[in-house]
């Protein structure tokens, strides 16, 4: 059977002259020529296609002019910017440039515009920046709905997820309600089995059970009490320490 793919001829070629098949015996075995055997012998990988040039289009002589106008509108007054209609209608008063349609000019326009903007810096550039954790500095944590089968019914539930950000190591507890009782339950659950509590900080995507209010406008929160005492209790535990109080003990406390 022949190889499925250029590279899998490659490799048979190979294979085939290591194991001391004459080159002649080695062509007709695979059906090419001398060439591609003496390529093969000296690369594992195939040479890559050659791109084709782009073809010709009617468009191509008018591609200047739409980049002059495009170009114009980066420092026009925004009402007097052109449209792709208005790009169209100019090709075809000014340029009589009747061989052409306005699907050609739409699709032409979409990318050359921001090209442009690109060029003069102007352009929104797709970057990212990457994050950074120390070992054991941060955490985020979630607390919302999940469905799951309880003896063969839907029930939702709620998911107390704990993760580190840097390890990614997490911990998870699902419990029947979403109430404070539960969200402090997760908090002991996952320190216990991490071990210790962050160095750093933690991040919140959903700290209602411990919010006592909302001011007004600002949308100011204010912790409840609880939590202010739950979270103080825990700056003073060593990182590392296995000692952590149990989630009685810790009920107690706060």
């Amino acid at each position: 059977m022949l190889p499925k793919s250029k590279v899998d001829l490659y490799a048979a070629i190979r294979r085939d002259a290591k194991a001391g098949m004459s080159l002649r015996a080695v062509m007709r075995k695979y059906g090419v020529g001398f060439e591609t055997v003496q390529r093969a012998l000296v690369s594992a990988l195939p040479e890559p296609r050659k791109k084709m040039r782009p073809r010709e289009t009617r468009l191509d002589l008018f591609r200047p002019v739409i980049g002059a106008i495009l170009t114009a509108d980066l420092t026009a007054p925004r009402k007097q910017r052109h449209t792709v209609k208005r790009i169209y209608d100019r090709l075809l008063d000014e340029h009589d440039a009747v061989d052409i349609s306005y699907q050609m000019v739409r699709a032409y326009v979409a990318g050359r515009r921001e090209e442009i903007r690109l060029q003069a810096g102007k352009g929104v550039v797709d970057a990212f920046v990457p994050q950074t954790h120390k070992p054991g500095a941060e955490a985020e944590v979630e607390f919302g709905d999940v469905t799951v089968k309880l003896a063969g019914e839907l029930v939702t539930c709620y998911l107390f997820a704990f993760r580190l950000s840097y390890s990614g190591k997490a911990v998870h507890r699902i419990f029947a309600s979403a109430g404070q009782e539960a969200f402090f339950e997760g908090h002991v659950h996952a320190l216990n089995v991490l071990g210790g509590v962050p160095t750093g900080k933690v991040r919140y995507d959903n700290l209602r059970a411990a919010v006592a209010q909302v001011l007004g406008l600002s949308r100011r929160r204010v912790e409840a009490e609880r939590w202010t005492a739950f979270r103080s209790h825990y700056v003073h535990v060593p990182v590392g320490s296995r000692s952590l109080p149990t989630a009685s003990a810790t009920s107690m406390a706060v």
